[in-house]
């Protein structure tokens, strides 16, 4: 054989080697990301599960918190409904029936307060849009102008939030100028 052939031989071999090598690394390289892709698979597919609990959780937790709230809300009005019932079963004159009524009422008020729900101010009190709405006006000199002469649907807030406005008549006094 001659040095020549030889020659050739070796460069095939090299090259059929570097080739495989070649082929070789390609193919680590492959299964490598193959895993890696399977790997970002199986994490997108758990981080979709704990989202989807977590978003299950949260609307679990709003009803749950939404229920408490209700049912403290609601649980001090459960006596006054019984004692309402209470009231139209009993047999009494009207002064009694009365009578009852107002307690009724008093418990009532009380179970508000609890909630901090308190009454606007009215008769007596110089008028305020805010809290007041005038359904008519009295005219009048014994009393200054635009204050409050008759609560006609008392008004209600929350700490310092408007439930609904008191419905009120004012006074007008046609010897007081208003500005």
């Amino acid at each position: 054989m001659s040095e020549e052939t030889m020659q050739d031989e070796w460069k095939d071999e090299m090259a059929a080697t570097e080739e495989s090598t070649a082929q070789d690394a390609l193919q680590a390289e492959v299964e490598k990301m193959k895993a890696e892709r399977d790997q970002l698979i199986d994490r997108l597919a758990r981080l979709q599960a704990e989202f989807d609990n977590a978003r299950k959780r949260e609307v679990k937790e709003r009803a749950d918190a939404r229920d408490y709230t209700i049912s403290n809300t609601v649980e001090p009005f459960l006596g006054v409904m019984d004692n309402f019932q209470l009231a139209l079963r009993a047999e009494g004159s009207v002064d009694q029936l009365r009578s009852g009524v107002e307690l009724i009422l008093k418990q009532m008020e009380e179970a508000l307060r609890g909630l901090n729900v308190q009454a606007v101010e009215a008769v007596g009190a110089q008028f305020d849009p805010r809290i007041h709405e005038a359904l008519g006006s009295i005219e009048t000199n014994e009393h200054p102008d635009h204050q409050v002469l008759e609560e006609i649907r008392r008004g209600y807030r929350i700490r310092e939030k408007l439930l609904r406005p008191a419905l009120v008549r004012i006074a007008v006094n046609p010897s007081q100028v208003s500005e």
